[in-house]
């Protein structure tokens, strides 16, 4: 089967110079485009041919390609024809680079070409340039007349100067692909499933499918993913893949398994892609793009230095990317995503994939089933989808930049009246909140009104943005004006599956586009490529996750049990203790009372969770206040990377005291962290977890409902007891590690709850008076193997 290459893909990659950027983004949507492409190809005549299909098969470097596109219309006469491309954009035509006008008239000339060889009478075909500036419907025409030795001579030069980059992909693919057929499982052994789960992954690459697979810690989740699918890479069943996950820490987990294989002869090209506030360089800073010297001549210098950084390197690391970035003169984001082409795994945030506004165009345009997903963490994406398909405005920027256009010097008239408007429309839709003297409501529709005037302004914005200096004003504006477009273009994806959320409070009047039910997004995104992965160590109940990540009815799943010996884990419910917010004062003495014998049943360090950060407070100052003697940390609710280190430096492994941290449910210490031995000698966790009640997660309550799903398990039990199963899963992190998990809620006990407990989980005890756990924690740690001595 060949290679497909499209048309406006080749000639972008071969003929793309000059610089990087712009000031600012073009409002035109892909939306909008399409509809004025079909507004003008129906004023064109009776012989006019729109989305005339053109296409070539080529064999480049011993391999078959199909080089494809569309042009837009075409007029067939007997020896001569027509074609023509429509553009559509708000900058005005005598504005546009001189590079974009090569990129436009390089596709009408390839198309030239492709017709050419597909009717060989024709002798001359005259090709139209049609460019239309959205904002004022102006409509501009040039024209060009090709001959068929022209055309062919000018697709020869692209294909030339393409083939040389197909050269180094197939030299590239010659060095890896053997050392791939030749890899052996880098750890000599597997561990307990762990053979399973690399069987199970690989099957699904061969079958088309997604799996999702719970893999709980110590299963080496990440080499037996990679491994697998590394393989296939080798059988040719697929070229790349892409190694997606929340933490940063993750990531890092991986390029080291990457660079474990590269020790046992593995030679493939990996880069790690970093969020742009991150990797930019200081100097860059409020530069804008037609002073940065990163980004000026960009495209000229950006082959070599390709070339440079791919024949020295393997593994593209931030560090590695920086400095070839510097030494060839390159803004660093874009550097790491053009080179992100040659790369054989592609490792980053969820967004690169997932996220309507930023994934990644170059990847994901149109479905590749050379792609593969591996997705980490997997359990983090519920929240992180709902995030990526919502979008909140506020009225508050609106007063200040009104204030400010009234100085004659900052705004124009236009640009003022289109601010007032929106704030006066901002008004009008909560009128009826305030008259009621409510704060918030929801109704099912976005006001047409507000997106209307919402609409004017980005257009008044976009317009007076050209010929604007850097000021703090225009920064302002800036400001506000991509919040405008992201909530804008969110828009375009809503449907039954959202609500609208109307909040007034003393900062301003919000209004947001909730998603409450993301997964037929999700869905969407994971068919780009050849099939998924989605996995964790915590992803209970499977069919939970399948139902709201995308999975369809015919995804696969896949549990994997705990290597470890369960025993080496005490895990005891205090069914005398109530959480609920009403309870938690009236069973406070006892939460500290469960504490305290918990860490005097052995000397160590000792991780509480609880489950709002006020109650944090509470819970430690009660504790100091009772037992001053005994030392304590607590996470702050605002911590810099410094601050979090020193929070873990803390539980010093081999521990001559006893150490108590306080830390937060569902925050930064509660997964992604790893104190291993007698770092950490016990885990306590306060309440179930669920998180708070609140307008949002009703409405995802009663959605689900409404779908016959069971609504509050969906949005509350669930994402709570996820949160409880990655905190105590801080505790065993190796075969020798040892301690105890303390459930400090009676609904623990209860049926709702243990019915998800995963098989290690399954030898809990419940107490039902205080007295019974000093003895119950003693008969646990007389009977495991001592960390400290390896005595039993």
């Amino acid at each position: 089967m060949p290679i497909k290459l499209g048309v406006r893909d080749l000639v972008e990659f071969t003929l793309r110079t000059g610089d990087l950027g712009t000031t600012t983004n073009s409002q035109n949507t892909a939306l909008l485009g399409a509809q004025i492409h079909r507004r003008l190809q129906k004023q064109r005549g009776n012989d006019y041919q729109k989305e005339y299909y053109l296409d070539l098969p080529l064999t480049l470097v011993h391999h078959d390609y199909l080089l494809h596109g569309r042009a837009d219309g075409v007029t067939l006469h007997d020896t001569t024809a027509e074609i023509e491309e429509i553009k559509t954009s708000d900058t005005p035509f005598d504005q546009l680079s001189a590079n974009t006008l090569t990129l436009y008239w390089g596709q009408i000339k390839l198309y030239a070409h492709l017709l050419f060889c597909q009717l060989p009478k024709l002798t001359e075909l005259t090709l139209t340039l049609t460019y239309y500036q959205t904002d004022t419907d102006q409509v501009t025409q040039t024209t060009q007349t090709i001959d068929p030795e022209s055309a062919k001579a000018f697709f020869q030069q692209v294909i030339d100067d393409y083939v040389a980059w197909l050269t180094l992909k197939a030299e590239l693919r010659a060095r890896r692909d053997p050392t791939i057929q030749s890899l052996t499982f880098p750890y000599g052994q597997y561990r307990p499933g762990q053979r399973e789960l690399a069987v199970a992954v690989y099957k699904t690459i061969l079958s088309h499918q997604r799996l999702f697979a719970e893999a709980p810690t110590g299963t080496g989740k990440t080499i037996s993913t990679l491994f697998p699918t590394i393989k296939a890479i080798g059988e040719g069943v697929i070229q790349r893949i892409f190694y997606l996950t929340a933490k940063q820490s993750t990531r890092r987990v991986a390029e080291e398994a990457l660079d474990l294989m590269a020790t046992k002869g593995l030679k493939l090209k990996s880069i790690t892609l970093t969020a742009k506030a991150k990797i930019q360089f200081p100097e860059e800073e409020n530069l804008l793009p037609e002073n940065n010297p990163f980004m000026l001549g960009y495209y000229d210098r950006l082959k070599p230095a390709l070339l440079d950084l791919i024949q020295h390197n393997d593994q593209l690391t931030r560090p590695v990317i920086e400095r070839y970035a510097r030494k060839h003169t390159l803004d660093p984001f874009e550097f790491q995503l053009d080179a992100s082409l040659l790369c054989d795994v592609v490792i980053g945030d969820y967004n690169y994939l997932f996220d309507p506004q930023v994934h990644l165009q170059r990847f994901f345009a149109t479905a590749d089933p050379e792609n593969f997903f591996l997705i980490d963490e997997a359990h983090n994406l519920v929240d992180r989808s709902r995030d990526m398909y919502s979008a909140a405005i506020s009225s508050a920027p609106l007063d200040a930049l009104i204030d400010s256009s009234r100085d004659a010097t900052q705004a124009t008239p236009k640009l003022r009246r289109r601010l007032q408007d929106l704030r006066a429309t901002f008004d009008d839709v909560s009128a009826p909140l305030r008259e009621s003297r409510q704060t918030d409501t929801t109704f099912l529709t976005p006001p047409e009104a507000f997106n209307h005037d919402l609409s004017r302004l980005i257009e008044a914005i976009h317009d007076w943005l050209a010929d604007q200096a850097q000021t703090p004003f225009t920064q302002a504006i800036l400001d506000f004006y991509f919040t405008a477009i992201s909530y804008q273009r969110i828009g375009e994806y809503y449907d039954d599956t959202y609500r609208m959320r109307l909040t007034v409070d003393h900062t301003g009047i919000t209004l947001k586009q909730l998603c409450l039910d993301p997964s037929a997004f999700l869905a969407d995104s994971l068919a780009l490529g050849h099939g998924a992965v989605l996995f964790s160590a915590t992803l209970s109940p499977l069919d939970y996750y399948q139902t709201v990540l995308g999975g369809g009815p015919k995804s696969l799943a896949y549990r994997l049990e705990s290597p470890f010996d369960p025993h080496h884990q005490g895990l005891f419910i205090t069914n005398y203790i109530q959480t609920t917010y009403k309870q938690r004062q009236a069973n406070l003495a006892n939460i500290l009372l469960a504490i305290k014998t918990m860490i005097d049943s052995h000397q160590g360090n000792y991780l509480i969770f609880l489950p709002s950060y006020s109650y944090l407070l509470t819970v430690k100052q009660a504790f100091s206040l009772a037992y001053p003697q005994v030392a304590t940390i607590a996470q702050e609710a605002q911590m810099t990377e410094a601050a979090r280190h020193d929070f873990l430096a803390a539980f010093q492994p081999h521990p001559n005291q006893t150490l108590v941290g306080f830390a937060l449910l569902g925050g930064i210490f509660a997964e992604g962290i790893d104190l291993q031995a007698d770092r950490l000698s016990g885990v306590g966790i306060v309440s179930v977890g669920l998180p708070g009640i609140s307008p949002e997660n009703d409405l995802i309550r009663d959605y689900f409902d409404q779908q016959g799903q069971p609504g509050f398990a969906f949005a509350y039990q669930l994402p709570g007891v996820n949160n409880v199963f990655q905190a105590a899963g801080r505790l065993i992190r190796g075969a020798k590690d040892v301690g105890v998990v303390l459930l400090m809620d009676q609904r623990f006990a209860t049926t709702r709850y243990t019915s998800l407990y995963p098989q290690h989980w399954q030898h809990y005890q419940r107490l039902f008076r205080p007295e019974q756990l000093q003895p119950a924690l003693q008969q646990f740690w007389a009977g495991v193997t001592n960390p400290l001595s390896g005595e039993s």
